[in-house]
This record gives structure tokens, C-alpha cells and sequence, in this order.
């Protein structure tokens, strides 16, 4: 089909009201956001929708972050797929990056996409998710501990995200800390230097962000996370280079998939001695 016979489609802001559709596109595709997920989405991020005669039939997301903007959740419907459609929301989302510096997480199919409009991989996430054999947590280092942490302790867990990412998560976790189940940070001289959070998401529970200074740190607090939730269903998308893949393994998190992280433009870089040992979710990042 030319373009010139190409149906016209209606491409618009995402509301409030569409995120029920939204969402139901997405179980179509069996992609395990519930509808909180999109909610929480549509009031962080500009989101946008193509409509075929006001059918919703495909989505797109970017989410301000500093200097920088993740794009996530670029659906089109599986009856719609080959028409450009996909291209035009990813335009969308691109423009309304403004000059921050797009970043997303791709999978194997949209890959190629992304590279034509001038992303470059720059690392790889690994999906992790089970039905959770908890650890016991390791023995911390001499003046540090680990305690469950109360709203007193928010801005710190704001500014450790914001070092351990590179990215602005002022908005991103003041919108989260009411939906979280249980956070844990860790303590030295006094001041928090790694935190974690437990909360509902997809098919069961999700631990991230996870901020810390080392590998160590990260699995103490994710080992007393998941004893929390024993047996439940745990989802974590973690940096193929945290070193925490094998440890999740034996704790019943089995990888289950693997996506490139790509940017357009220079990747954001940590700062502070610490560094995102899990993230947000993969259209966050």
C-alpha cells in the first residue's frame, strides 16, 4: 500500500481516559503491566495514542528525566504492524524528548527500528523473575546496617537514585513511594548509602530501584526483601554487569529475557560511589 492510501490515523496526547485501553492493548500482546502500571505512566510521562475510526491501536511513552528521557511501551497492534505506525509514535516520543537525550530499553524486534533513527547500544538488561527461594542475608561490614526506612528518608533516597542512575528520579519515586510494600537502605557513619524497594507490579511483586555501592550490598538488601514475600512471584530487571545474575538464580529469579540498552547520544553515568543495581522497570529505566 502507498502512502497516499495509506488510512489516515489519528495520533494524539494520551489522557487519563485512554489508559484502560491502553492497558487492555497491552494484555492482548500478554506484556504483564497491570493497569496501575499504565496509570502511574500517563501521569509521569507524555504519552501518546493512535487511534484507527477511535479504536486505540497503538502507544508510546516519554518520560523526562533531567537531561535525559526514556521512551517505553511503543505498542502497535498486532493487525496493524508494517504500516509505519510504530516509526510515527517513535517520532513523537523523539520530539518530545526536546534536547534531553532519548534513551530506551529494546527488545530483539525493535532493535533494528531504533538504530535507523540513530540510537546506539550502549549495555544489556536482563530480565529475572520466579517464585522466590530467599536467601539468608549476608553479614554486613563493621559500621554498617541495614534498617527499614520511613518518608524521613525519602529526599536521600532521591538523591542516592539520582547518583546511582544519572538520571533526574525526583518525579519517578515521588510517585512510587506510596505504592511500595517495603524499603531497606543501608547505613554508614550515618548516612544512607544503598536502598531498595519491594512493590507490586505485573503478575506479582518487583524490587527496584536498587542503589548501592557494591554487589554485596545490593544482595543483602534484596535477601531481606525477598524474605518478606517468600514463595511469591519477584520480578527484577537488573545491568548484565551487576554481578548479581548467578546469586538470583539460586534465590528461584531465572533470567528470562535480555533487552539492549540503547541511547541516542552520550549514556547518563553514575556518580557518588554508587551505581543502579536494579531498575525502575524497563520503560522507566
Amino acid at each position: 500500500m502507498s502512502n497516499s492510501q495509506r488510512p489516515a490515523y489519528t495520533y494524539r496526547p494520551m489522557t487519563p481516559a485512554d489508559v484502560p485501553l491502553a492497558h487492555a492493548l497491552s494484555v492482548q500482546l500478554k506484556w504483564p503491566h497491570r493497569l496501575e502500571e499504565w496509570a502511574m505512566l500517563q501521569r509521569i510521562a507524555q504519552g501518546f495514542v493512535v487511534e484507527d475510526g477511535g479504536r486505540l491501536i497503538g502507544t508510546a511513552f516519554t518520560c523526562a528525566q533531567g537531561h535525559y528521557a526514556t521512551i517505553g511501551l511503543v505498542i502497535v497492534s498486532d493487525e496493524y504492524q508494517g504500516q509505519g505506525i510504530g516509526r510515527k509514535l517513535m517520532e513523537l516520543a523523539l520530539e518530545a524528548c526536546g534536547s534531553r537525550t532519548a534513551m530506551l530499553n529494546a527488545t530483539l524486534a525493535g532493535a533494528p527500528l531504533y538504530a535507523s533513527q540513530g540510537f546506539i547500544d550502549f549495555g544489556h538488561i536482563q530480565q529475572h523473575q520466579g517464585h522466590v527461594l530467599p536467601p539468608v542475608p549476608s553479614d554486613l561490614p563493621a559500621g554498617e546496617r541495614c534498617r527499614p526506612l520511613t518518608e524521613a528518608d525519602r529526599s536521600d533516597q532521591i538523591e542516592l537514585a539520582n547518583a546511582g542512575s544519572g538520571l533526574n528520579r525526583h518525579s519517578v519515586l515521588n510517585d512510587l513511594f506510596d505504592t511500595v510494600e517495603h524499603s531497606v537502605g543501608i547505613e554508614r557513619d550515618g548516612q544512607l548509602r544503598a536502598f531498595a524497594m519491594l512493590r507490586p507490579f505485573g503478575r506479582g511483586r518487583c524490587i527496584g530501584p536498587v542503589i548501592a555501592e557494591t554487589p554485596e550490598q545490593a544482595k543483602h538488601l534484596i535477601a531481606v526483601l525477598l524474605a518478606q514475600v517468600p514463595e511469591a512471584f519477584v520480578r527484577m530487571d537488573i545491568p548484565s554487569d551487576s554481578g548479581l545474575a548467578p546469586w538470583l538464580e539460586e534465590a528461584g529469579l531465572k533470567q528470562v529475557d535480555t533487552v539492549a540498552q540503547m541511547a541516542r547520544g552520550t549514556p547518563p553515568q553514575a556518580f557518588g560511589g554508587v551505581r543502579q543495581f536494579a531498575l525502575v522497570t524497563q520503560a522507566i529505566g
